[in-house]
């Protein structure tokens, strides 16, 4: 006989449970392993949560990774939906955690689906399980500027992930191969040649690693066109990012930054109109869940929350549940060490535990090539390796820009590297980085990115990992000021605490290092208790933290949206008088000019030349801005060189290290000349030459000029990127045209060597070089590199004294003659 129990609680007056904790109770298929209890810290957030949040429509939870975040998303979405307050969502940043989801409500015994037509999820009686992709798309089957599908509460989990998922869907990318590609790049051909010439040819050429951002008066004035393009391709299902994303975009087309790549046209919204997706934005119970959103400012700036509503955050008592982290800096320890040093030892712990290497970018990933077991690379099943580093031992595991969404709990990952610097994310995060370079902003993006990496090897209380942060571009950060306070207050404990370790093993050995990391994985009985004492008394902080400069700004958008592009200007007119950082000022007088122009095209171009002024890395106004010479002290070369250390530098350490990551970026390899030229530019003030980089600041000239104080001059064209055999016509040209271009910069008897860096030193047929242009090749540039390391561990030995700089520029061969002499070729033709 069957019975009907809903009908027989109606009989009883049983009234539905809505207190999560008691609903925990009561579910009768709870897996084993949850021993009938809740943890304390998903009692006492749980219990937070109902009393005093339940009710409102913007909810910021925090819990640190492993502490069992999915298990308390899943009794919320149950309260809901017993108070017939469903449908209820549970959105993540992917498939991969969809599934990790999926199957947490089958061990607690709570229905779900990933069906969203399912009648079960509409009628309330299960939990659609879904990615963000899914929900907001121009294609939603939850409906774009209309609700076909009402959703009553929703958890957005790993909701900084998942914010960057919604910003994607936001921008479309029309791959080179594509007719919109070449009707674009031909309608802003003459536009992209203003900024640079020379960026023309590259994108027209396909080089990877070119890119232009298309100035916003050239957008503004082909805008017709460029929607008429776009809206007859719109139902071109091969153009998918367009087919899903152009309803999410068309509406604010004007207000869209446009990138052309060598492979791709780019164009993107840099706050989103989240509105436009209703049954997410109109969801009347939302719970974000994070365990690293330090800086919630970006809830608001990306979907729109006002500030009033999310001031404080539904929390644990105490933060001592991360689980033990020792974490080491083998630079920072000892900078002598080597990579390929340290790449052995790595090999030695996989022969005992699984080590997992993170890096930013595939060519990275094949500098592990001859010591990993397995490198995870597009196409590789993820999800079936991170299965098999749960059940048994693989060695060395390589995992590409994989900072966020996958867990490695317990033995799955006993020892952590985290191999360089996090790749950014979009072309637009790279003109930003390029723009606010050296800024608490960008510091504070690469910190949460470091901090992300770090706990995918910690996933309870009870777990432990040995962490090292490996690569000397991202050592380099934690010597800038305040960087370590931008870490959550727990990873900030333990890394004093790691400090402290690293205090008693400065210029300690491999082997040194090996006793010290089997402290933790031998489980040492002293090591535990003081790692775990640090975390003791750390608590929540229970308030929200904002950038109000980022509030302002989406408040900005706002106006520009409803067209009141004068109050859009004015809000950000306030910012600019409030910073006092020069080159975010100009980047905010930047923004500042794209919202005059909608008014004044004459006040943004004087608003563009004062931008560009105070930041030279941004585009280039219409008249451009005069070329200034490159400056330099009349005094000797080693003089300069010691006066900009001891400006430049608090202690010999972080000299070594930042030396040491501008020459890492001194290499032939793809999507790296923005990079290379920059370190190029660094290397000369480091080496006592007056720096510049023309074509990047000026529009015009070489992509490096390095001059000194005995007036010679190196005029530098760099080709890190290419990989030919010979030196195309192309190439040939560039570097002529710089030579002319320096003659009438700097007339009369003024001795200079162009150089072109190209991994060989022959031209083609075609090409008509200079006679006196000199080639730095794959060899030369392996001996200056080589060299550069010996000479800054010299100068760091001697506290920078002068006469040993004097001498040391000698025997390195820096001064200028030596340096033309042995670090360059002569061309072949």
């Amino acid at each position: 006989m069957i019975i009907n129990f809903d009908k027989l609680n109606a009989d009883s007056n049983l009234d539905p449970i809505l207190d999560p904790k008691q609903i925990f109770d009561v579910l009768p298929n709870k897996s084993k392993k949850y021993e009938e209890y809740l943890r304390d810290v998903q009692s006492t957030v749980l219990g937070k949560w109902f009393a005093d949040y339940r009710d409102k429509k913007n909810t910021v939870l925090k819990m640190n990774t492993g502490s069992g975040k999915t298990v308390v998303g899943l009794l919320i979405l149950k309260s809901y939906i017993n108070e017939s307050k469903g449908p209820a969502v549970y959105i993540v940043p992917d498939n991969y955690l969809v599934e990790q989801v999926i199957n947490e409500a089958i061990d607690l015994g709570i229905p779900v689906t990933k069906e969203p037509r399912s009648n079960d999820f509409l009628n309330g009686k299960e939990i659609l399980v879904t990615n963000m992709h899914r929900i907001i798309n121009g294609r939603s089957v939850f409906g774009v500027e209309e609700v076909k599908q009402n959703i009553g509460c929703m958890i957005i989990d790993d909701a900084h992930a998942c914010i960057k998922v919604a910003e994607s869907q936001f921008s479309i990318s029309l791959p080179r191969d594509s007719e919109p590609y070449n009707n674009l790049l031909t309608i802003f051909e003459e536009s992209i040649k203003q900024q640079s010439e020379t960026k023309y040819l590259e994108i027209k050429d396909g080089e990877k690693g070119s890119q232009q951002l298309i100035p916003f008066w050239d957008w503004k004035q082909n805008l017709d066109r460029v929607r008429h393009i776009l809206h007859q391709n719109k139902d071109n299902a091969l153009l998918k990012d367009l087919f899903f994303n152009w309803p999410l975009v068309k509406n604010n087309l004007e207000l869209a930054n446009c990138i052309i790549t060598g492979n791709e046209v780019l164009i993107s919204l840099e706050y989103l109109p989240i509105e436009i997706i209703p049954s997410f934005d109109e969801c009347q119970h939302r719970i974000f869940m994070s365990a690293t959103i330090d800086d919630d400012s970006i809830l608001i700036s990306h979907f729109n929350i006002d500030k009033s509503e999310i001031e404080t955050a539904v929390t644990p008592q105490n933060a001592n549940d991360i689980g033990e982290r020792m974490i080491l800096i083998p630079q920072d320890i000892n900078p002598n060490l080597t990579e390929d040093q340290l790449k052995a030892y790595f090999k030695y712990l996989a022969k005992n535990y699984n080590v997992i290497v993170l890096v930013p970018s595939t060519y990275r990933a094949n500098y592990w090539e001859d010591s990993a077991d397995l490198i995870v690379k597009e196409g590789t099943n993820l999800i079936e390796t991170i299965e098999k580093l749960k059940s048994q031992h693989l060695g060395m595991v390589v995992l590409i820009n994989k900072y966020d969404g996958i867990d490695l709990p317990k033995t799955a990952c006993e020892v952590l590297i985290i191999d360089g610097l996090p790749d950014v994310r979009s072309e637009f995060d790279k003109i930003e980085q390029i723009a606010l370079r050296g800024s608490k902003q960008i510091l504070k993006n690469t910190v949460q990115r470091i901090e992300q990496g770090m706990g995918r090897g910690i996933r309870s209380k009870d777990d432990h990992c040995v962490v090292f942060l490996m690569g000397n571009s991202l050592v380099q950060n934690f010597y800038q000021q305040d960087a370590r306070t931008i870490f959550t207050e727990a990873t900030q404990k333990q890394l004093e605490l790691s400090q402290n370790l690293s205090n008693q093993m400065q210029n300690a050995s491999i082997k040194d290092i090996d006793s010290v990391v089997n402290l933790c994985l031998k489980r040492d009985s002293n090591w535990i208790e003081t790692s775990r004492s640090t975390l003791v008394k750390v608590k929540y902080h229970d308030k929200n933290h904002f950038e109000d400069l980022i509030i302002q700004e989406r408040e900005a958008f706002n106006q520009a949206q409803i067209r009141d592009y004068t109050k859009a200007a004015s809000i950000i007119q306030t910012l600019v008088n409030e910073v006092s950082d020069t080159k975010h000022k100009g980047y905010l007088k930047f923004k500042l000019a794209k919202y005059e122009n909608f008014y004044s095209s004459v006040n943004a171009q004087q608003t563009m030349k004062s931008a560009k002024k105070l930041n030279n890395q941004l585009i280039h106004p219409i008249e451009g801005i005069e070329y200034e010479k490159v400056q330099f002290k009349n005094i000797p070369q080693a003089n300069n060189i010691n006066e900009f250390l001891l400006q430049t530098y608090s202690n010999i350490n972080q000299f070594i290290i930042t030396f040491n990551a501008i020459i890492d970026k001194l290499i032939f390899a793809p999507h790296t000349s923005h990079l290379f030229e920059q370190a190029l530019k660094e290397l000369g003030e480091h080496l006592g030459y007056a720096s510049q980089r023309p074509e990047n600041e000026f529009r015009k000239g070489p992509d490096n000029l390095w001059g000194s104080a005995t007036n010679y001059y190196f005029v530098i064209e760099c080709k890190n990127e290419a990989y030919t055999e010979t030196i195309s016509k192309e190439y040939c040209n560039q570097l002529n045209g710089s030579i002319v271009w320096f003659e009438g910069k700097y007339p009369g008897n003024v001795d200079f060597t162009p150089i072109l860096i190209h991994p060989n030193k022959k031209f083609e047929r075609a090409a008509s070089p200079d006679p006196n242009i000199r080639i730095i090749n794959t060899e030369k540039l392996e001996s200056l590199r080589r060299n550069l390391r010996e000479y800054g561990k010299q100068v760091a030995a001697a506290n920078y004294e002068t006469n040993t700089i004097s001498r040391l520029l000698k025997t390195f061969n820096l001064e200028p003659l030596l340096f033309r002499e042995h670090y360059t070729v002569a061309f072949v033709n």
